[in-house]
């Protein structure tokens, strides 16, 4: 038991979990758009998932603390490299035309580590609005936008309507996050539960979630599709109105992340029907 404890506690904290999450985001639209499987571009994308997430989450820590990492904290470090020689041979499996649209994506990422703002102290994750429209944009840029581009589609008025749906969704999954980090986070950091206050950021997941349903109606033509969403849907309300600072462990980090990948699952079932 113990040994497995620490086998999830590594998929958790080495961002694999995430990384499924992502996964299943880009085969939704593969199904959304009726896309032939890229598994290239899939794996890419899923590699350098769990490169960026780690990139970000471990970087500041190995450098303060790099004769003094744990165990686990070197595991992860390993692993990470590995991931990201995987990410570097699939990115030479796809067009060069599709890595030119991965770079802002990639330097948003980056930027959201390495210090540059006010004087090169701050990162943009420190920038408590900015933090989430970075990550939910770069989400949206990966899991529909990329996708399309690499199977040379046309941005059309649908593909336009689920990436501001994908972005909406991922700002909507980002606020348990934010609504746990509330003990944990530096005063200068105003985040959204700490500018508006924990019960008005459940009605803005509300309202995001609202119009994402809407946009899902403009741009789905069967309930093969919206079916699927809805179940998501409402989960997904669920799981914010249920989200408080006090927490469990793995609230966020597991069963909000895993909604993405539920979805997948869901569409796969009525896609089979």
């Amino acid at each position: 038991m113990k040994f497995l404890k620490k086998v999830f506690n590594f998929y958790i904290n080495a961002s694999i979990h995430v990384a499924l999450a992502v996964f299943a985001f880009l085969k939704i639209t593969e199904i959304y758009f009726e896309l032939p499987s890229n598994y290239n571009l899939n794996y890419f994308i899923f590699f350098g998932t769990i490169t960026g997430y780690n990139f970000v989450k471990y970087a500041g820590v190995a450098k303060l603390h790099h004769k003094s990492l744990t165990d686990s904290l070197k595991i992860i470090q390993v692993f990470s490299f590995f991931c990201f020689l995987a990410m570097c041979y699939f990115a030479f499996q796809i067009p060069i035309k599709t890595l030119y649209f991965t770079i802002p994506f990639m330097v948003l990422t980056f930027l959201y580590a390495v210090p540059f703002l006010s004087g090169f102290e701050k990162t943009l994750r420190e920038i408590g609005y900015l933090k989430i429209i970075v990550v939910a944009l770069v989400w949206a840029g990966f899991t529909v936008l990329v996708p399309l581009v690499d199977a040379e589609q046309v941005i059309t008025i649908k593909a336009v309507l689920l990436i501001l749906q994908r972005f909406l969704i991922v700002v909507v999954l980002i606020l348990p996050f934010e609504i746990r980090d509330v003990k944990f986070d530096a005063i200068s950091l105003q985040t959204v539960p700490k500018q508006i206050g924990l019960a008005k950021t459940k009605k803005l997941g509300l309202t995001l979630l609202v119009i994402s349903l809407v946009l899902e109606h403009l741009s789905s033509e069967t309930n093969l599709l919206i079916m699927p969403f809805m179940g998501f849907f409402f989960l997904l309300i669920l799981l914010l109105m249920r989200a408080e600072i006090n927490q469990s462990k793995y609230y966020s980090s597991f069963w909000v992340e895993a909604l993405p990948i539920v979805w997948w699952l869901i569409l796969l079932g009525f896609d089979n029907i």
